[in-house]
């Protein structure tokens, strides 16, 4: 169970409640706030004009709304907005709006009647999905008009992803004898005008971000083993000197996978000892390509990407994020833009370009295994059948590649592309919405990219015959993997066995005992 209301929620909080099926509870004593908060708001807008209570909305706001039509004006505003295209968003991700929004709303600043926070608790339980379309907000007064689905499933209308298949609401919650929610005085406007949607999924990016960067630093290491690369470049010592968090963390973690790995060589030993210089040439690179030496600082400002955008995002999930602003403890109502998405807009953007740097780190390692040129070592595209006649890996290239082009394309900011709308009153917005989903895209497709680096580092493991002299965390890897994907010669179809190694990716973490830890953590030696 995880309680809403008496405490700030955490990342750990939301991944349990979505991956974890842990369900919501509400704090008793911040629902009796929510209650004083709606209380305040019902004497207080008495003989006032307030936003969004008896005006109309957005640049509308000029024409004063009839007393008589104050309810049906929320109704009206939900109805309206309730214009969204494209594809559906998966029911997990409606599940962390919704998560998000409910987090909100307990803050006890928006004036809503408790029964809309009760309702909102019982969807997520019961994991009763509403409709929600990808196209529509632009992140400036909150995402209109994703919430405005959100809040078209709370008063009974609309459709809802339930069991699996999309149905009516109305014939759902008949089912399971919910009751839909009923406007008060301005609940329509406080579920549309926020950040929760881009915040919830933001939430979710953040949590398959940081499996994504774990996968990485595993697949780094084994790069590194298999091609028996030196120990020097992930050294405490070496990175010791170069001050940035990440960097540190990732080496520590490489230093944590690879301890008693027998296939890692010590430059000392090779490279350091008279006995062994006695020629002009090299046969052995004294230095590998940077896509292996160079790990700790490319995935280090990954590291700090993830963890600053952590920070951001769970900021967001905690605010009050509506407006106008209901203030009971200081009895008055202040009107700004809380609504307003650039935090999260500007982290998303971020986590992307991180995102997509990552995954091109995994095509230049795919690249170089592949490459019999480039790493002296394997056959070309780590064919273990006849050259020629078979192809190994060679097909499942094209798909990483292009892949990655596509991250890279999707990379452009969308915090620095506003488009004026509303008639301009929204004359600067933060597109946090399309940014959260645009980062969600490129997190989907790194998932793929590192799925076939895993095949292809399979496959070199088998032709090396090095099992025996893997560390004891890359052969646990190895093991699990194989399971999934068995070593292959004779050429089959691949895209079956990508999909699993990826939805395998996306659910688990490495192993139990290899976590990049929180952002309070230090980095030890």
């Amino acid at each position: 169970m995880v309680h809403v209301g008496d405490r700030a929620l955490s990342l750990d909080n939301f991944s349990d409640i979505l991956y974890k099926d842990k369900e919501v509870s509400l704090d008793t004593q911040t629902i009796e706030k929510v209650e004083v908060n709606f209380q305040f708001l019902q004497k207080f807008s008495s003989n006032k004009l307030i936003y969004g209570i008896n005006t109309g909305f957005g640049p509308m706001a000029q024409y004063k709304v009839n007393e008589k039509n104050l309810l049906q004006l929320q109704y009206n505003l939900i109805r309206s907005h309730s214009s969204g295209a494209g594809n559906l968003m998966s029911p997990i991700m409606v599940k962390a709006v919704m998560i998000a929004r409910l987090n909100s709303l307990m803050q006890a600043y928006s004036g809503v009647h408790p029964e809309i926070v009760e309702l909102l608790k019982e969807l997520i339980n019961k994991n009763v999905s509403p409709c929600i379309f990808e196209h529509g907000g632009v992140g400036a007064s909150g995402d209109l008009v994703q919430l405005a689905h959100l809040a078209l499933v709370l008063i009974g209308e609309g459709e809802v992803i339930y069991e699996g298949t999309v149905q009516p609401t109305a014939e759902v919650f008949a089912r399971l004898k919910i009751k839909p929610l009923a406007i008060h005085i301005r609940e329509g406007l406080a579920v549309l005008n926020g950040t929760s949607a881009m915040t919830g999924i933001g939430m979710v990016n953040i949590i398959q971000a940081q499996k994504l960067l774990e996968w990485s630093v595993m697949l780094s290491a084994m790069i590194n083993e298999v091609v028996e690369a030196f120990d020097d470049h992930y050294s405490y010592e070496l990175n010791i000197v170069k001050h940035h968090t990440g960097q540190n963390k990732i080496a520590a973690q490489l230093r944590d996978i690879l301890k008693d790995s027998k296939m890692i060589r010590s430059r000392s030993e090779h490279l350091y000892n008279p006995e062994k210089l006695d020629q002009e040439v090299f046969q052995d690179k004294v230095q590998e390509y940077y896509s292996l030496r160079c790990v700790t600082q490319v995935l280090g400002p990954i590291y700090d990407t993830i963890c600053n955008a952590e920070k951001v995002v769970v900021d967001e999930l905690n605010s009050v994020n509506d407006n106008p602003v209901i203030d009971h403890q200081n009895e008055n109502i202040f009107h700004g833009g809380n609504f307003h998405g650039d935090y999260v807009s500007l982290e998303m953007d971020k986590l992307k370009i991180a995102i997509t740097k990552l995954s091109m780190l995994s095509e230049r390692q795919l690249n170089y295994l592949l490459n019999e040129k480039l790493n002296q070592k394997f056959p070309p595209f780590v064919n273990l059948g006849v050259l020629g006649f078979n192809f190994g890996m060679q097909g499942m290239q094209f798909t990483a590649t292009s892949t990655v082009a596509e991250n890279q394309t999707m990379s452009f900011p969308m915090y620095v592309h506003s488009i004026p709308n509303n008639n301009d009153n929204q004359d600067i917005v933060s597109m946090g919405c399309n940014a959260a989903l645009m980062t969600k895209r490129v997190i989907d497709n790194s998932f793929e990219v590192l799925a076939i680096q895993m095949m292809t580092v399979l496959q070199a493991i088998d032709y090396l015959k090095c099992t025996d002299r893997l560390s004891t965390e890359t052969h646990h890897i190895y093991t699990e993997i194989r399971k999934l994907f068995p070593k292959f010669i004779e050429d089959e179809p691949k895209y079956k066995d990508l999909d699993r190694i990826k939805k395998y990716f996306e659910k688990s973490d490495p192993v139990v005992s290899f976590k990049l830890g929180k952002i309070s953590e230090q980095v030890t030696s």
